[in-house]
C-alpha cells in the first residue's frame, strides 16, 4: 500500500479557508443571496405561527367568542401557503446551488490538474486526487448549499423570536437566554474533538480510495504474485480503522444532541414555573404563556440545528482543506506573465504568435536535483544540433530520463539553463514547446474511443486523410485495415482491446500527426514483439529525418543509426560518438553492445533449435 500522507492542517476552525472557498464559488453569489433571503422570510413566517396560537387561546378559548374566526382562518391559511411556497423555493434553489458548486469545484480542480507540473503526478497517488475530485467536492456542495444556509435560518429565527419575546416579557426572555452561555461552552468543548476526528476520517477515506484504485490497476500483478489474501488483509485493516473512527464520531455526535435537549427542557421547566405563577395573578395571559412555551421549544430547535450544522461544517472543513489545497496548488513550473501575454497559457494558447522552432538544443552548465535532495546532474553541458538524432544509453538511474524530462520542460534545471534555438526555453510558453514535442512512451496510454480518435488526439483539427497518412507513415495502416471496423474500432479503456505493439503503433502515429520538431522515443520498443519492432524501426528513420530526436533504448540494436550515442553514467557523459566510433573505442558501450548482442544471438539460436 502507498504510504503517501495528506498534508497536516491546523487544529482549529479556519475562517480564512472558507473565505477562499467562497472566493472560488463567487460566481454563484446570486443563488446564495437568494437562499439567504428565502430563509430569512421563512424565519419571519415561522416566528409568526406561534403568535396565531396565542391569539386564538386569548380570544377564542379564554374569551369564549367566535367573532373574527373566519378572518383568522383565512389569514392563517395565507401564512401557511406562504410557508409552503418558501420551503419549496429554498429546496429548489438549494438543490441548484449544490449541483452548481460541485460542478464549479470539479471544473476548477480538473483545470488545475491540467496545469500542474509533471512532478505533482510523480508524488501524488491517483486515489488521493480522486477523493478530492469526487467525495470531497460533493461534501462541500452539500455543506454550503444546505448546512451553511440552514445556519442563516437558525440565526434569523433566534433573532426574530428574541425580539418578540423581549417586547412581551423581558423577565421570561432573560430566563430563556440564561442557558445560552452553557450551550456556548459545551459547543466549544465538542468543537475541537469533532474537527480532529473528522480529519482522521477523511484521511482514512483517502487511503481506502487509493487502495481501491491500486487494487484495480494492479489486478494482473496481484494475480501473478498471489497477493489476494495479503491485499484483503491490508484493505480490511484500513476499513476496520475507518469503521472505528466513524463509530467514535457517531458517539460524539450522539452525546452532543442529548445534552442540548436536556438543557432545552430545563429552560422549558423554568418558563412554565415562572409564567404559570404570572398567569395565576393575571400578570400575563394564558396565550402569552403558550407563546413563550412555543418560542422556548422553537428556539432550541435552531440551536440544535446550529449544533448539527456546526458539526457538519467541522467535518466538511477537512474536505475544504484538501479540495481548496488542490485548487490553490501552484505548479512547480509556470510561465511568467510576460510569456503568457505573448504566447498564451496551457488552456488559452496564442498559436498565431508562436515562432517556428528548428530544434537546436543546448544544455548550458545544467544542474538538477529532485525535491528529495537527490542530485542527478551537475554542470552538465551538451549541444544537440537541429535535426540530430541522439541516443541515450546507460544503467537505470544514470540520468537518461532526467535529461529527457528537462528537454520536454516537465522539470526545470535547478542550475544553469537550457537553450532552444539560442533562447532560454523559459522564455517560451510550455504549450508552445510541448506543441512541438512528439513523445512515445514504453507503455503508451490510449483513451477510450476509436483508433481514429486516439490518433487525432495529436492534432484535434486533423482531417481523416491526415489521420490515415500518419498511420501509413508508422506502418500501422495494415493492421488497422484488417480490423472489422478499421479506424472506427474501439480500443477499450486504456487500449485493453488491442495488443501492446498495436498500441505502440497508434501512439507513434498520434505523435507524428502534429509534425513535432522535437521527438522522444523512451524505451518505445522494449516491450513489443520483434515483428512490431521492425515495423517501428523502419518508420523511425523516415519519421525522424530533419527532426531533433532523442532515443532512450534498452535494445542497442535499435540505435545503430543514431547520429550520436551518449553513454550516461552518474549524470555525466561517459562516452559519445556514433555506433561505429564507439565500437572502435572498445570501451563501456562496446562491452554493453557485445554482451547484449551475444545474448540475443544465443536466444535466437535456441529458439530456432526449438
Amino acid at each position: 500500500m502507498n504510504e503517501f500522507e495528506d498534508q497536516e492542517y491546523s487544529s482549529d476552525f479556519e475562517l480564512g479557508l472558507w473565505k477562499r472557498l467562497f472566493y472560488h464559488i463567487r460566481e454563484h453569489k446570486k443563488l446564495i443571496f437568494k437562499i439567504m433571503f428565502l430563509f430569512i422570510l421563512l424565519a419571519v413566517v415561522e416566528t409568526a405561527l406561534p403568535m396565531f396560537s396565542a391569539f386564538a387561546i386569548d380570544n377564542f378559548i379564554v374569551g369564549g367568542t367566535l367573532e373574527g374566526l373566519p378572518q383568522f382562518i383565512a389569514l392563517y391559511f395565507v401564512v401557511i401557503l406562504a410557508f409552503c411556497s418558501l420551503v419549496f423555493g429554498f429546496v429548489l434553489t438549494a438543490g441548484k446551488l449544490e449541483t452548481s458548486i460541485v460542478h464549479t469545484i470539479r471544473r476548477k480542480g480538473f483545470e488545475k490538474l491540467q496545469q500542474l507540473s509533471y512532478s505533482f503526478y510523480d508524488t501524488t497517488p491517483v486515489g488521493y486526487i480522486m477523493a478530492r475530485m469526487t467525495s470531497d467536492a460533493q461534501r462541500l456542495g452539500d455543506t454550503v448549499a444546505w448546512a451553511m444556509m440552514e445556519l442563516v435560518w437558525s440565526l434569523a429565527m433566534m433573532l426574530f423570536m428574541i425580539i418578540v419575546m423581549l417586547v412581551i416579557s423581558p423577565f421570561l426572555t432573560m430566563i430563556v437566554l440564561a442557558v445560552m452561555p452553557l450551550l456556548f461552552i459545551i459547543t466549544i468543548l465538542f468543537r475541537k474533538i469533532m474537527l480532529k476526528n473528522q480529519r482522521l476520517i477523511r484521511k482514512q477515506n483517502s487511503k481506502i480510495t487509493a487502495a481501491i484504485a491500486e487494487g484495480i490497476n494492479a489486478a494482473r500483478t496481484t494475480k501473478t504474485l498471489i497477493r489476494e489474501s495479503k491485499n484483503f488483509e491490508e484493505f480490511d485493516g484500513l476499513t476496520t480503522k475507518m469503521k472505528r473512527l466513524s463509530v467514535r464520531a457517531a458517539v460524539i455526535s450522539a452525546a452532543f444532541y442529548p445534552i442540548i435537549v436536556l438543557i432545552a427542557n430545563v429552560a422549558v421547566g423554568l418558563v412554565v414555573w415562572n409564567a404559570g405563577g404570572q398567569v395565576l395573578v393575571d400578570q400575563i395571559s394564558l396565550g402569552t404563556m403558550s407563546l413563550f412555551l412555543n418560542f422556548t421549544m422553537l428556539m432550541f430547535e435552531p440551536i440544535m440545528q446550529m449544533a448539527r450544522v456546526f458539526s457538519e461544517i467541522q467535518s466538511a472543513q477537512a474536505s475544504a482543506e484538501r479540495t481548496i489545497g488542490l485548487i490553490d496548488t501552484e505548479p512547480d513550473i509556470s510561465d511568467t506573465p510576460e510569456v503568457v501575454e505573448k504566447y498564451g497559457s496551457l488552456l488559452h494558447p496564442k498559436p498565431e504568435n508562436w515562432p517556428v522552432l528548428q530544434g537546436d538544443i543546448v544544455f548550458d552548465n545544467v544542474s538538477f536535483s529532485y525535491k528529495t535532495g537527490e542530485q542527478v546532474l551537475e554542470n552538465f553541458n551538451l549541444h544537440i544540433k537541429a535535426g540530430e538524432k541522439i541516443a541515450l544509453v546507460g544503467e537505470t538511474g544514470a540520468g537518461k530520463s532526467t535529461i529527457i524530462n528537462l528537454v520536454c520542460h516537465f522539470y526545470e534545471p535547478t542550475g544553469g539553463r537550457i537553450l532552444i534555438d539560442g533562447v532560454d526555453y523559459r522564455k517560451y510558453s510550455q504549450i508552445l514547446l510541448q506543441s512541438n514535442l512528439g513523445y512515445v512512451l514504453q507503455t503508451p496510454h490510449l483513451f477510450s474511443g476509436t483508433i481514429k480518435e486516439n490518433i487525432r488526439y495529436g492534432k484535434l483539427e486533423a482531417t481523416d486523410e491526415e489521420v490515415v497518412e500518419a498511420a501509413n507513415t508508422v506502418n500501422a495502416h495494415d493492421f488497422i485495415s484488417k480490423l472489422e471496423h478499421g479506424f472506427d474500432t474501439e480500443v477499450g479503456e486504456g487500449g485493453s482491446k488491442i495488443s501492446t505493439g498495436e498500441k505502440q503503433l497508434i501512439s507513434f502515429a498520434r505523435a507524428i500527426l502534429k509534425n513535432p520538431k522535437i521527438f522522444v522515443l523512451d524505451e518505445a520498443t522494449s516491450s513489443i514483439d520483434t515483428v512490431t519492432e521492425q515495423l517501428i524501426q523502419k518508420a523511425v528513420d523516415k519519421v525522424l529525418k530533419n527532426r531533433t530526436s532523442f532515443i532512450v533504448a534498452h535494445r542497442l540494436s535499435t540505435i545503430r543509426s543514431a547520429d550520436r550515442i551518449l553513454v550516461i553514467k552518474n549524470g555525466k557523459i561517459f562516452e559519445q560518438g556514433n555506433h561505429k566510433e564507439l565500437i572502435k573505442k572498445r570501451g563501456y558501450y562496446y562491452d554493453l553492445y557485445t554482451t547484449q548482442f551475444t545474448k540475443e544471438e544465443s536466444e535466437r539460436i535456441l529458439n530456432v533449435a526449438d
